[in-house]
């Protein structure tokens, strides 16, 4: 049961321009900075919005096909959309929430229905209860329910929890998770938290200034990202120019005044250099990749010093770098100002 998008729209400037699949029983997510076109393409997928140009599909049913003039509405699609507001019915009860998408069911089958899912949501004990009068957690619940009264074959989740507080969020994300286990169509996530993607999906989708890269294995995108828009998601902090070094193997940082062996092999496209502030670490009898920086601001966090560095064969106005140290390793270090850094081969990140 996947779900096929190709699909262009644009908005004055900005184009969107996707290319992706999503195959049953597959949570891929969808990443990129705000104004990337996630959101926007969600609800073109639910039929809330028309593309210009594209074709969607879903179980080998066209949704839409700007040639063949073809465009579902909404109502039609059997996809389920869960956005940050879960848009239940304020004057209904729980059970009417859910009952009211059963209303092809004759009155008894709609009644066993409604009570099966909401043992499945476990939302016994609050089916009179009103959207107000709820937690949390319930409104999500009982709108996941409301979804799956719907029979869709594709869901759609749009930041989920980003209305909500970090604690409200941990209790919510793995009854989500939970819920949707026994879901066998494709589910499309978007969010702009890396470790909820990371909890969540196993594949990736990352959207550039509305332009959508190849689909991906998570652990490939934050392990080996290949663009600077994919490094940034994946958490990378240090990026600076870079070119290709006299020698194969080695690339040339002209901003810091240092040529640095890599162990990626250099590509055509490449025109960034991205290094992990997790990567960077103190030299303790290292040869290769070791250069002296100068320590300008140092920043505690709950449980790691965030230090930023000056390499000292900088140029003025280079970018800086960024040192992420669990604290008792900062501590025991014996000059903390000008320090030896040293980075891995394998941690340098060649990036288009």
């Amino acid at each position: 049961m996947a779900l096929t998008v190709r699909l262009q729209k644009r908005y004055g400037a900005f184009q969107l321009d996707v290319d992706f699949s999503a195959a049953g029983g597959q949570v891929l997510a969808l990443l990129g900075a705000s104004g990337s076109g996630k959101s926007v393409t969600l609800r073109c997928i639910a039929g809330i919005e028309r593309p210009d140009r594209g074709r969607v599909t879903l179980d080998g049913r066209v949704l839409f096909d700007s040639e063949r003039g073809i465009n579902l509405p909404p109502q039609r699609r059997q996809v389920g959309c869960l956005f940050q507001q879960y848009a239940l019915f304020p004057n209904m009860t729980v059970e009417q929430n859910i009952a009211v998408c059963l209303g092809r069911l004759e009155r008894t089958r709609r009644r066993a229905r409604t009570a099966e899912l909401v043992s499945m949501l476990r939302l016994e004990g609050a089916e009179k209860l009103l959207p107000a009068q709820l937690s949390g957690g319930q409104q999500q619940r009982t709108a996941l329910a409301r979804i799956l009264a719907s029979e869709p074959e594709a869901i759609l989740l749009d930041e989920p929890f980003a209305a909500l507080d970090s604690h409200l969020k941990w209790q919510l994300e793995p009854e989500l998770r939970e819920a949707l286990e026994p879901f066998n169509g494709p589910v499309i996530w978007v969010s702009h938290d890396r470790g909820e993607i990371y909890r969540n999906c196993k594949t990736v989708c990352v959207l550039d200034r509305g332009t959508s890269a190849p689909v991906a294995s998570l652990r490939e995108l934050m392990t080996n990202p290949m663009t600077v828009s994919a490094a940034r998601i994946s958490g990378c902090k240090n990026y600076v120019p870079v070119c290709p070094g006299e020698e194969a193997g080695w690339v040339c940082i002209p901003d810091w005044g240092l040529t640095l062996r890599a162990a990626a092999p250099w590509r055509k496209g490449v025109t960034t250099l991205g290094i992990s502030a997790g990567c960077v670490r103190p030299a303790r009898g290292e040869t290769v990749n070791v250069f002296p920086c100068r320590a300008v601001r140092v920043t505690e966090d709950v449980s790691a010093m965030l230090v930023t560095l000056r390499p000292e064969t900088a140029a003025p106005g280079a970018p800086l770098l960024h040192m992420e140290l669990r604290k008792e390793r900062w501590t025991v270090l014996p000059e903390r100002e000008h320090i030896q850094i040293s980075v891995r081969p394998e941690d340098l990140l060649l990036l288009e």
